[in-house]
């Protein structure tokens, strides 16, 4: 199928994405935007264009802490969520799990309820205005130690938002193990929270053993790691965990597979019957939205359209959703799916 044909049939399908940073979606006008408005200073091109240049994990999160320190209002937060209200209708996004994460604006010395509370605002008018739903899973973060990341949850606990679901652990895996983080993510679940981790994303497939059997994640970030250790896809497999796969992503900061989209291991762990997520991650830094990391995926992996359809329909079948909700959606993906080729017979 043509690229044109491609974008017009996935667009015209609903989808969920489970795995990407709300602060990752601003657009480059928006960050210069406040940059400009809370420093009164104007941000130049090679400022910005500085911003996205790394080459690895480490050099990622730097310019993203960075980013995140242009962020002096709690009411910078509708700048954020107009763009995230945007990328969303784009690509026909209808669900959506994304991580928030508060612990450097909470070192500004702003509160975590008043933080949940711009949020919450936002959430509800995306809701109101285009019948998206948006969930938030708050990132302890092991990227500030074990007492930061408890302090986290602390904050969570107490706010009790309908709007959180539960926690992730991002940042540099290799800096901050999931085997510390446990009793955090003990606490966690006892009361009532969904947990995922970012795991094998830069670390061999220990991490993703540690993120499950210590931390209790439902669902594995990334995980391409596992490729290289048969026995951790066949763990993966049977225990029927799922992996949240960001390719554009992989290809940029990790120094692997070439920087080579058809060397990612997506199609392999697939084929292998692990269950497949697709998601974008951080779609500014990586300028790729979710419907490109389809077509990369169709394009360059030799993934089938049925394949296509049945990843998007994974993005609900792992999503925290009701099990009725989740069917309603995978129902309404087959009738979009089945009227756009009704309606494109040339396809």
């Amino acid at each position: 199928m043509k690229r044109d044909l491609f974008y017009d049939l996935l667009k015209s399908v609903p989808k969920a994405e489970l795995h990407v940073h709300e602060e990752a979606v601003l657009s480059r006008e928006t960050i210069r935007t406040v940059y400009d408005r809370n420093f009164d200073s104007k941000m130049s091109d090679k400022e910005l264009n500085a911003l996205f240049k790394y080459d690895d994990l480490p050099g990622f999160l730097t310019s993203f802490l960075k980013i995140q320190s242009y962020f002096t209002s709690i009411k910078d937060f509708d700048y954020m969520f107009r763009d995230f209200e945007d990328y969303l209708e784009d690509n026909n996004i209808v669900y959506c799990e994304t991580f928030i994460s508060p612990t450097g604006h909470l070192k500004k010395g702003w509160q975590f309820h008043d933080i949940m509370k711009a949020i919450g605002r936002n959430l509800n008018k995306i809701k109101k205005n285009s019948k998206r739903t948006v969930k938030v899973l708050i990132d302890v973060s092991r990227s500030f130690g074990l007492d930061n990341a408890m302090n986290n949850l602390g904050h969570i606990l107490e706010e009790n938002s309908p709007h959180i679901i539960g926690i992730g652990l991002g940042g540099d895996e290799a800096k901050g193990p999931a085997k510390d983080y446990k009793a955090v993510f003990d606490k966690a679940r006892k009361n009532g929270l969904h947990t995922v981790t970012h795991a094998g994303e830069s670390c061999p497939s220990y991490s993703i053993y540690d993120s499950i059997n210590l931390c209790h994640a439902e669902r594995i970030g990334h995980g391409v790691q596992s490729i290289k250790d048969p026995e951790c896809v066949k763990f993966l497999r049977e225990k029927e965990i799922p992996l949240e796969v960001c390719p554009s992503s992989n290809l940029l900061i990790l120094n692997e597979f070439n920087r080579d989209m058809k060397n990612h291991p997506v199609k392999k762990l697939y084929d292998e019957g692990v269950k497949i997520t697709l998601n974008t991650d951080d779609p500014t830094f990586f300028k790729c939205s979710l419907i490109d990391e389809y077509w990369n995926c169709y394009k360059n992996l030799g993934f089938s359209l049925d394949q296509i359809k049945d990843i998007i329909k994974n993005g609900f079948r792992y999503s925290f959703m009701s099990p009725r909700t989740k069917s309603v959606w995978c129902n309404k993906v087959d009738k979009a799916w089945d009227q756009w080729f009704k309606d494109h017979p040339e396809a």
